[in-house]
C-alpha cells in the first residue's frame, strides 16, 4: 500500500511539471520515409537530440519519446508513430498525461509546401495552412494557440500527386539547402527555449533579401 501511493505520488509529480517543453517533430516512421519532404520534422528533432544527448528510443504515447536537457530547459522531444495524418492522437496524449501548457510550452516541427525550399517560419498561433498532420493536432487539442515551426520544403509541381511529392526524397541542390535550413529549425527551438518564441521569429522568419516576413 504504501509503495502504491509512492508511485502514485512521483507519477503526479512528474505529471504537473509545468516548466517542462514538449518539442515534436511530425513525420511518418519506417526505413521508406527516412530523410524525404514530410519526414523533416523528425530530421529535426535527431539534431537536437544528437546535439544534447537525448535518446529518443522509449516507445511511449504512440511515439518515440526522449527527456533530457536543452540549454537548462527541461524537454521531451516526441517523434509520432501514428503516422502524418493522425499526429493529432500521439500529441493529445502525451499534452493530456503531462497536462502541459500547449500555449507556452509546446513546439511542433513540420513541412510546409508553400514556403520556398530551405525557409522557416515561426508562429505562436494559426490555421493548418491545409496541412493533416497539423490539422488532426489542432482537431485534437480543440486550440490552433501553440507554437510551431514550419520548413519549407518547395512548392509541388505541375502534374506531381502531392502524396508522391511530399513523400519524395530532396534532390542533391536542394539537400544542401535543407541540411542548413534543419540546422537552423533546431536552432530556431533553442532560441524559443532560452530568449522565447518573439526573439527567434525576429531572427528567423527573414525573407532571402533579410526583411522580416
Amino acid at each position: 500500500m504504501f509503495l502504491t501511493r509512492v508511485k502514485e505520488l512521483l507519477n503526479r509529480s512528474d505529471k504537473r511539471d509545468e516548466k517542462m517543453y514538449i518539442i515534436a517533430g511530425l513525420g511518418n516512421p519506417g526505413k521508406e520515409y527516412a530523410h524525404t519532404r514530410h519526414n523533416v520534422g523528425y530530421d529535426t528533432i535527431d539534431i537536437l537530440a544528437d546535439r544534447y544527448s537525448i535518446s529518443v528510443e522509449t516507445d511511449k504515447f504512440e511515439s518515440y519519446i526522449g527527456k533530457g536537457m536543452i540549454e537548462g530547459k527541461k524537454v521531451i522531444l516526441v517523434k509520432p508513430l501514428t503516422y502524418m495524418n493522425a499526429s493529432g492522437k500521439a500529441i493529445a496524449k502525451i499534452t493530456d498525461y503531462y497536462k502541459t501548457d500547449i500555449v507556452n510550452r509546446l513546439i511542433i516541427i513540420y513541412d510546409d509546401i508553400y514556403l520556398d525550399t530551405g525557409r522557416l517560419r515561426i508562429r505562436k498561433k494559426g490555421s493548418a495552412g491545409g496541412h493533416n498532420g497539423m490539422k488532426d493536432i489542432i482537431s485534437y487539442l480543440h486550440s490552433d494557440e501553440f507554437m510551431r515551426i514550419r520548413i519549407g520544403v518547395g512548392e509541388k509541381p505541375k502534374g506531381y500527386d502531392l502524396k508522391d511529392y511530399v513523400l519524395s526524397h530532396f534532390s542533391k541542390e536542394e539537400r544542401d539547402r535543407m541540411d542548413q535550413a534543419l540546422i537552423d529549425a533546431a536552432n530556431a527551438v533553442v532560441e524559443i527555449l532560452k530568449e522565447g518564441p518573439d526573439k527567434a521569429m525576429n531572427e528567423y522568419n527573414r525573407s532571402e533579401r533579410g526583411e522580416i516576413s
